[in-house]
């Protein structure tokens, strides 16, 4: 719906998943195990209540378009309870992936797909957290002039309480830059996202070589994650930049 004279557009019809595909760690594309995701009072849930264990059985919900520049915001509820065999680092973890690769050339396996990861955090039991970070699955960036190898790197922004819904931005620009924002809050930004060629944390190797060596990302994939830890996401909605 236009607001403010932007031609925003709905991701998520508040009703069905009509749109979105998931693949989930051991199983094939498109098998939603035990209702990993699923809708609820106009939110997609991710809830392990069906698990016997989380299993690391990590999770992806693609969006079925890829997009290159574009702003995408929705908001985020982490749930306070989760799987005992939740690993520490992913409680009250999740987040969305950008610069995805298609998720039809993942193998069963795979935990996450190469991409950049917007991370979100809330806070843990015993951990000092930040929020919005950058996580890079299978990829590096640029920031500060210069390339970044480091899976992951923290924003100053310091995470807030779980059970709460929190608004979420990112903008890929076609300069390719990346702002991340949180609750309107600017918490990091960076650039020239390309793919790893030493595949380090994601198999990027074959997609270096299906594009002759080539390693930089011109959009991509999005999808919502599910690390361990029950989360909502709603009013999903996307800018497209020329």
């Amino acid at each position: 719906m236009p607001q403010g004279g932007e031609n925003w557009k709905s991701l998520f019809d508040g009703k069905t998943l009509d749109g979105w595909t998931p693949k989930i760690r051991g199983f094939p594309l498109g098998e939603n195990y035990r209702d990993t995701f699923s809708v609820k009072d106009g939110a997609i849930v991710v809830s392990y209540d069906k698990y016997d264990q989380f299993g690391e059985r990590f999770g992806h919900l693609f969006y079925n378009t890829a997009f290159k520049a574009y702003r995408l915001r929705f908001e985020y509820r982490f749930a306070a309870d989760h799987p005992a065999d939740t690993p520490a680092w992913a409680i009250a973890n999740s987040g969305v992936m950008i610069f995805g690769e298609d998720p039809k050339g993942m193998a069963v396996g795979d935990s996450f797909p190469v991409s950049v990861e917007a991370q979100i955090l809330g806070q843990a039991p015993g951990q000092d957290r930040f929020n919005s970070n950058m996580c890079s699955p299978g990829t590096n960036v640029v920031m500060n002039g210069q390339l970044v190898t480091t899976h992951c790197i923290n924003s100053t922004n310091p995470a807030g309480p779980n059970g709460v819904w929190n608004q979420f931005e990112v903008e890929v620009q076609p300069s390719g830059v990346v702002t991340q924002k949180v609750n309107g809050q600017t918490t990091i930004t960076y650039s020239a996202v390309q793919l790893d060629p030493e595949g380090r944390m994601a198999n990027s190797k074959p997609l270096v070589a299906a594009a002759g060596g080539k390693l930089m990302l011109d959009g991509g994939t999005i999808s919502l994650q599910s690390e361990g830890n029950p989360i909502a996401f709603r009013k999903i909605e996307i800018l497209e930049l020329n």
